[in-house]
Parts: structure tokens; C-alpha cells; sequence
């Protein structure tokens, strides 16, 4: 059975923008994209991720969850 790819958020709200799940990801799997706004939010390329999940793991909202 496939993992899924990690869902970082679903809303803004469930993001902090601290880059943490972009460091950590193994394969750079992970780039900052500028919104509307010029926020930084996290975007996953499917093709990259081996799904380790060390970016669910390093994120210090889900980690509350």
C-alpha cells in the first residue's frame, strides 16, 4: 500500500511559514511559494516526495496536534 503525499496544511491559518518542513526534506521535495500577499507558504512536489513524513514530524503546529 502507497503512502499518501503529507497534507502540510489545509488552510493558511495551519501554517507559520517558518520553513522547517523545507529544510528538513531529504530530497527537496519542498519550495516556499509566494501567495497573493507575498507570504511564504510550503508546496510539495509529488514527483520529489518519498513520503518520510519529516515534514509532518518537524512542523511545530502539527506537532501540537
Amino acid at each position: 500500500m502507497e503512502k499518501n503525499i503529507p497534507v502540510l496544511y489545509s488552510k493558511k491559518e495551519e501554517c507559520c511559514g517558518c520553513t522547517a518542513c523545507y529544510t528538513i526534506c531529504p530530497k527537496k521535495a519542498i519550495s516556499m511559494v509566494d501567495d497573493e500577499e507575498g507570504f511564504q507558504y510550503p508546496k510539495i512536489d509529488e514527483s520529489k516526495c518519498i513520503r518520510c513524513r519529516q515534514c509532518i514530524k518537524v512542523c511545530p503546529i502539527k506537532a501540537k496536534n
